[in-house]
C-alpha cells in the first residue's frame, strides 16, 4: 500500500471520504469543527427552542432576523447557530400568534415583541433560555482539543513515514473505541 492510499484510509473510516462535499460527514466538511454530533454547524434544537430563544432576545430589544441569529450564536458560544429556515418561520408563527409583531425602523424591518408575548414569556420564567449549558466550559475545552487534534493529525499525515502514519491510524482507532466507551458507560448509569 502506497503512502497516500494509507493517508485516506486512515482517515476515511473517522471522518467519512475524502474529497466529499462541504458540510458531509467528513472532517474537513465540518467547517471550524463544529459541525456534525458537536453542534456548532447548524446546530439543532427542537422548534420550540428556537421559538423561546427568539422571544427571550426580541424582549430585550427589536431585531431583525439575521441579528437574532448571530446573537443566538454568540450566547452559545458557537454551538448553535440556526438557520434562516428555522427561524424566518418561526417569527412568522410568533406574528401569527401575536407575540412579535414587524415594525419598520430606518428601512430596516425588525421584529418587536408584544404585550402578549411578555405575557407568554412570564408564564415561563422558570425556564433557562436555551443557549445557556451548564457543560459549556466543558463542551469548548472538547472544541480545543478536537482542533489541536486535528493539527497533529494533518501534520503526521503530511510529514509523517509510512510507520509514523500507521502509528497514529492506530492510535485514533483506539481513542474511537474509548470515546464510545464513555458514552456507554453513561448509558448504563
Amino acid at each position: 500500500m502506497n503512502e497516500r492510499d494509507l493517508k485516506y484510509r486512515m482517515v476515511e473510516p473517522l471522518f467519512g471520504p475524502a474529497g466529499g462535499h462541504r458540510g458531509g460527514p467528513h472532517f474537513g466538511g465540518m467547517g471550524h469543527l463544529g459541525g456534525g454530533p458537536f453542534g456548532g454547524g447548524r446546530g439543532r434544537r427542537r422548534r420550540g427552542d428556537v421559538r423561546a430563544a427568539l422571544l427571550l432576545l426580541l424582549a430585550e430589544q427589536p431585531r431583525n432576523g439575521y441579528q437574532l441569529m448571530q446573537e443566538i450564536e454568540e450566547r452559545s458560544g458557537g454551538r448553535w447557530r440556526p438557520s434562516p429556515g428555522s427561524v424566518y418561520p418561526a417569527l412568522a408563527q410568533l406574528e401569527d400568534e401575536r407575540l412579535i409583531r414587524a415594525i419598520e425602523r430606518d428601512d430596516t424591518r425588525l421584529f418587536e415583541i408584544t404585550d402578549t408575548g411578555r405575557n407568554h414569556l412570564e408564564e415561563r420564567a422558570e425556564h433557562s433560555p436555551p443557549w445557556e449549558d451548564d457543560e459549556s466550559e466543558a463542551f469548548g475545552d472538547l472544541r480545543g482539543q478536537m482542533k489541536q487534534i486535528h493539527m497533529a493529525l494533518m501534520q503526521v499525515m503530511h510529514a509523517g513515514q509510512s510507520a509514523q502514519i500507521e502509528r497514529a491510524a492506530q492510535l485514533l482507532a483506539e481513542t474511537r473505541r474509548k470515546l464510545y466507551r464513555i458514552l456507554a458507560e453513561d448509558e448504563d448509569a
